[in-house]
């Protein structure tokens, strides 16, 4: 079954862009053949908040319908705002993040990063959502994963023991998920 994928990048540079490829490179071979993972570069535009949530949407406009969207970290937490902002002019078949930053604090610098308070509202729950997390993350504390799961109960969430904030062990896990949500 061929399957159209976006997937986007945590942070901005291109170091974060190549580092993250090897997640890209994972799904593509977990999913084998028939399916199209689209791997966008979105660099740092000075505005990490509209800019990217802009980057994001245009990425999603160049895609047909029943798209899959993946992202990992920062590239998480922004489709997330993204898709909690605008209303889906595209079907969705499903939406994977992968260590997702919760942004809160008062610092002038995580502003531009916060979801919407009522977010979670905002979302379709008839898109399924899900969220993964490796409990030696030395980036995203696992803390902020169960901030997921208390703001998204209808969301699947699933905990990883080991593979660190770069998923070391792969995406075999996702892909699985994927391959499921496929053959509903």
């Amino acid at each position: 079954m061929n399957r159209e994928i976006v997937f986007f990048h945590g942070g901005g540079s291109k170091e974060d862009y190549e580092a993250d490829q090897k997640l890209v490179d994972s799904l593509v071979t977990k999913l084998g053949p028939g399916t199209a993972v689209h791997y966008p570069y979105l660099p740092n535009d000075g505005t990490p908040d509209l800019g990217r949530r802009r980057q994001i949407g245009q990425e999603i406009a160049k895609i047909g319908d029943g798209v899959i969207l993946a992202a990992h970290s920062l590239g998480a937490s922004m489709l997330l705002a993204y898709l909690s902002e605008n209303t889906g002019e595209k079907s969705i078949s499903g939406i994977f993040l992968l260590a997702t930053p919760f942004w809160d604090g008062d610092e002038d610098w995580v502003e531009p990063f916060k979801l919407l308070p009522d977010f979670a509202a905002r979302l379709d729950t008839q898109v399924p959502l899900f969220f993964y997390h490796c409990r030696d993350d030395e980036e995203v504390p696992l803390a902020q994963f169960d901030i997921y799961k208390q703001q998204l109960p209808w969301a699947t969430f699933r905990q990883l023991e080991t593979g660190g904030h770069q998923f070391l062990h792969g995406l075999g896990v996702v892909a699985a998920d994927i391959r499921a949500l496929q053959s509903r």
